[in-house]
């Protein structure tokens, strides 16, 4: 009898260090993993090495390379244009200002505004802007922010 019983006990002491070793085992492998996983398929929505939301500036000013920049301070969020006249309506002008407003990649941390003028007598006389002209300069930028934010993960 035992004999049984020792068998029975080293059994039971096998039984209780596997199962053990398998809890933490499960456990080791759910804190590592998982989390580099999850940050490797979506990038950070914050980046602010520079003051603001880095997605957002960059891409504000892809979105206006092709005007003359007055001013552009990343620290602040602000981009100022010059006076810009496409070549094929030299009788108007427009010029740009976009601000950054927040450090997240948001819509509303967004403010585009843009004034126009149109040559008359010799001189520049202030016209009206469509609000969707300042709507579509928006969504190009926070459309372009978006796509700069999912190539930062080479996806």
């Amino acid at each position: 009898m035992t004999g049984s019983t020792d068998t029975g006990l080293l059994t039971l002491r096998n039984v209780a260090a596997a199962g053990f070793c398998a809890v933490a085992a499960l456990a080791l492998a759910g804190c590592g993993g998982g989390r580099e996983k999850a940050k490797a398929t979506l990038a950070p929505s914050q980046v602010t090495t520079i003051g603001v939301n880095s997605y957002l500036w960059r891409a504000s000013l892809d979105s206006v390379s092709f005007m003359p920049l007055l001013q552009s301070d990343s620290a602040g969020g602000v981009i100022i244009t010059d006076w810009y006249v496409n070549p094929k309506t030299p009788t108007e002008r427009v010029k740009v200002s976009i601000m950054i407003l927040d450090q997240n990649l948001r819509a509303d941390a967004l403010k585009v505004t843009a004034v126009r003028e149109v040559s008359q007598g010799g001189g520049w006389a202030p016209a009206p802007v469509q609000a969707a002209t300042v709507q579509k300069l928006e969504d190009i930028i926070l459309t372009r922010a978006r796509d700069l934010r999912r190539d930062s993960i080479g996806g």
